[in-house]
């Protein structure tokens, strides 16, 4: 499958995928605008900054009717499901702390149909969110602590915002949670900045899973980073979460299921058992028993416990 594959792919530059790239390039987001970002504003004593997954499809261009494959962070049309992602994460894990998140031109969701299509694409979304987290850094940040936060998409970018990273940034990196896509052992071999997290209040380090019923169900290979969101643990030990299994209907109108969750340890997958929604499987690339589009929803409440637990220790 292609998202674990991206993390190589990215170094390619950005220039080059303009050159190559088919179909009409929106406008390059100003993050000098206010317009291209999503900001909730606390007063907290930390940030954190998030990138989105993929919430763009393939689409006729206005400007020449040809078809685009990046998302135009100047259009309110194709901003909202963006927006969305933002208003939602920011209400589920932000807690107390200030939330950052960049408009960027995403790349669609039929770029990951192959490994060409993605190779050539994902850099330009790439291009923008470092154009962007290097703007947040200057100009808001101001100094405090940050968690960074990503998924799918987002968490390809926000493994290159490591690898990129220099000492006195990293020095106030609170956690990176790279969720919905794996970590492979080149790369944690190569990026020192990639600390994998090994209980509930380290920090600097990452956290990573990824939710699956069973082994046949992943998407990716092997994460070389894991840990279950739940109870924190590295190791197999079971754990129960109760919740809500989708956030497509009222909280208040679904019956909770009661979830068993345990790291497999020689996939390092996170197993669930007793998951009821039907809702759940990823289009174009997605598969039956793969919990990507729930991975934040299902642990929203141990991950916003767990980002403010952090950041406390943190301080």
């Amino acid at each position: 499958m292609l998202l674990p594959l991206m993390a190589g792919l990215l170094a390619l530059t950005a220039c080059s995928t303009r050159q190559m790239a088919d179909g009409y390039i929106p406008a390059e987001p100003d993050y000098g605008e206010a317009s291209q970002w999503y900001i909730t504003d606390r007063q907290g004593e930390a940030d954190v900054f998030y990138v989105i997954s993929t919430e763009t499809g393939d689409y006729p261009s206005a400007a020449d009717g040809s078809l685009c494959h990046y998302a135009d962070t100047y259009a309110d049309s194709l901003r909202l499901p963006l927006l969305s992602e933002m208003e939602g994460v920011d209400t589920l894990l932000s807690g107390r702390l200030n939330f950052y998140a960049p408009y960027y031109r995403q790349c669609s969701l039929q770029s990951f149909e192959s490994d060409s299509l993605a190779r050539q694409r994902l850099p330009l979304a790439l291009d923008d969110v470092r154009r962007a987290f290097a703007h947040y850094l200057k100009h808001q940040n101001q100094g405090r602590p940050f968690v960074l936060a990503g998924f799918s998409q987002g968490a390809l970018i926000a493994l290159e915002l490591m690898r990129e990273m220099d000492d006195s940034t990293y020095a106030r990196m609170v956690a990176a949670y790279i969720i919905g896509t794996n970590i492979s052992q080149a790369m944690l071999d190569s990026v020192p900045r990639i600390r994998p997290a090994q209980r509930a209040d380290d920090t600097g380090v990452t956290i990573c899973y990824n939710s699956v019923r069973d082994a046949s169900c992943t998407l990716w290979p092997r994460s070389a980073v894991a840990i279950n969101p739940v109870n924190w643990r590295t190791d197999s030990q079971e754990a129960t979460l109760v919740t809500e299994p989708t956030p497509l209907q009222p909280v208040a109108t679904q019956q909770k299921d009661t979830l068993t969750v345990h790291l497999d340890t020689a996939s390092n997958l996170l197993f669930v058992s007793g998951y009821s929604a039907t809702d759940y499987v990823l289009p174009l690339i997605g598969k039956e028993g793969n919990y990507h589009s729930r991975e934040i929803w299902l642990y929203r409440d141990q991950l916003r416990e767990n980002i403010q637990q952090r950041v406390s220790a943190f301080k």
